[in-house]
């Protein structure tokens, strides 16, 4: 499974990072692909490009606040889930993303 996330919480700071960290560490002991792009106090890094967001089977939007340029997502698969969530039930989201290309396939 290639995924593609982005991450972004209000403040934009430790939260935005740590669960790209989190959602990160836990597809590398799944053995799941993984980009994720940070959108949080110092802009946008690690941008997705068209490419990265082309080969995704799924797109994880892991945010509190508006993604900004999710028009990029249209016509993917996405699942919106809460940065705790990220933070906390990471595997519980990449058992969703499974169930989620399951179920639409």
């Amino acid at each position: 499974m290639r995924v593609v996330a982005i991450t972004a919480c209000p403040t934009g700071i430790a939260h935005t990072y740590m669960a790209a960290d989190k959602l990160i560490e836990t597809a590398k002991k799944l053995g799941i692909t993984i980009k994720v792009e940070t959108q949080g106090a110092m802009g946008i890094e690690n941008r997705l490009t068209d490419q990265d967001v082309e080969r995704a089977d799924i797109v994880i939007l892991a945010a509190d606040i508006n993604v900004e340029q999710s028009d990029r997502f249209k016509k993917h698969r996405c699942l919106e889930v809460s940065i705790q969530d990220a933070l906390q039930h990471p595997r519980r989201i990449f058992s969703q993303c499974q169930q989620l290309l399951l179920t639409h396939h």
